[in-house]
């Protein structure tokens, strides 16, 4: 999920979010604290609640994300229905964040190979409906509840090109991996020659000044075949089995 979505800026004029509600400091002489912030808990509960009661029963799943201003003739959106495509006919559930770009090649993918497409979908100051692939959709106002979804429900992540969003997506994993909140699954960056900078600086900079260790690098595989990923990830479930 890249939230810059199509490439549309965000204004102070929008209407606010409900993540942006919910993160405002507040004085002790703004009443309406108490109005307001206890009671959205149970919005935030009910929306656990629904993802969870909506994908218990989906079997096992993969995880895709990517920019959302990547265009339908784009190289990697063609890869991305070719991954979702594979993994589907392999049985596998794709989950994307819902939107366009990589998110709807992902889901298109998963509609070809005959197989479950699910849409996380994300309240923001634009307006962003489910693209037309959704099979399973679940709307979020909390981006923290939707990436829970995301994490909980996947056996892989697949990170294609994408901005913020998805760097957001990847460090995420990465973190709960690494710290061993979550088990070791595999984390596949798609599209060697666009990640090259960013391995490049994690190797060159922050393994340098030993802010990271070598092992951590290893929890990042890269890949520029469809094939490869597809077959990487069901290896890496057949391990745990």
């Amino acid at each position: 999920m890249d939230a810059s979505l199509a490439g549309k800026d965000v204004t102070r004029s929008q209407k606010p979010t409900e993540d942006e509600k919910l993160f405002k400091a507040r004085t002790s002489h703004d009443r309406h604290f108490i109005d307001t912030d206890p009671w959205r808990v149970l919005r935030i509960q009910a929306e656990f609640v629904e993802g969870f009661d909506t994908l218990a029963g989906l079997g096992p799943a993969v995880s895709i994300f990517g920019s959302a201003r990547t265009s339908q003739n784009d190289a990697m959106y063609l890869a991305a229905v070719e991954i979702a495509r594979l993994l589907a006919e392999a049985g596998l559930v794709v989950i994307t964040g819902g939107g366009p770009g990589i998110m709807e090649a992902g889901n298109k993918g998963a509609k070809l190979g005959g197989g479950v497409s699910v849409g996380l979908n994300i309240e923001l100051p634009f307006e962003q409906g489910s693209n037309p692939y959704v099979e399973i959709p679940i709307d979020f106002h909390y981006f923290f509840v939707r990436k829970t979804m995301f994490v909980k429900y996947a056996q892989a992540f697949v990170i294609l090109p994408g901005g913020f969003g998805t760097l957001d997506e990847l460090f995420e994993a990465m973190t709960l991996i690494q710290t061993g909140k979550i088990r070791n699954f595999p984390v596949i960056l798609f599209g060697s020659q666009y990640w090259r900078g960013l391995l490049d600086w994690l190797r060159t900079t922050m393994l340098a000044e030993g802010k990271i260790s070598p092992a951590d690098l290893d929890l990042l595989v890269v890949s520029d075949s469809p094939q490869e990923v597809c077959d990487l990830i069901l290896e890496a479930m057949k391990e745990k089995i």
